[in-house]
């Protein structure tokens, strides 16, 4: 799972640079170009674009739940790692397969990728903002249990692992 955490941090590199040029280039071709020239034999290429499309096509409403879980907040004066970092963690977290990223995976990885680009206080803040929207879609694997807390495990471990590459 070290792959999917570096596809994430391309997809977070590649929707900063999307974001901070008021969205003007393609995003597709700013995450082609920068797999292209950080990881140009990446296993999960396919992972890494399909979540960009992702936080592309539903940018509006991951915006409107950002706006509304913290909204002493605005989503446009928010830090711009910390805002695609809520993009992307929240997609994950409500538009992706569960099963293919259950969703305390999801809040951990985005707490994780705001540890590794974002401020001091990102960690939490990203936290805070995951952790209200969780509860408030019901906690969907609550009732899973223990199979999600190994696949949570595993993805901690596979970062953990990429850390000390």
């Amino acid at each position: 799972m070290a792959a999917r955490n570096l596809a994430r941090g391309i997809v977070l590199q590649s929707l900063f640079e999307w974001d901070f040029y008021t969205k003007k280039p393609k995003l597709s071709d700013i995450v082609k170009r920068n797999i292209d020239e950080f990881a140009p034999d990446f296993s999960e290429r396919d992972f890494a674009m399909k979540l960009a499309e992702g936080v592309e096509a539903n940018i509006e409403k991951l915006d409107a739940v950002i706006a509304a879980s913290a909204p002493e907040w605005p989503v446009d004066k928010l830090p711009i790692v910390d805002r695609n970092v809520l993009r992307i963690g929240l997609h994950e977290l409500l538009h992706s397969d569960r099963k293919e990223v259950p969703p305390r995976v999801a809040i951990n990885e985005a707490i994780e990728v705001a540890k590794t680009y974002g401020g001091l206080n990102s960690g939490r803040f990203i936290n805070g903002v995951m952790g209200t929207v969780y509860r408030e879609i019901g906690e969907p694997d609550k009732k899973e249990g223990m199979e999600t807390d190994r696949h949570a495990e595993k993805d901690k471990e596979s970062t953990e692992d990429n850390k000390n590459d």
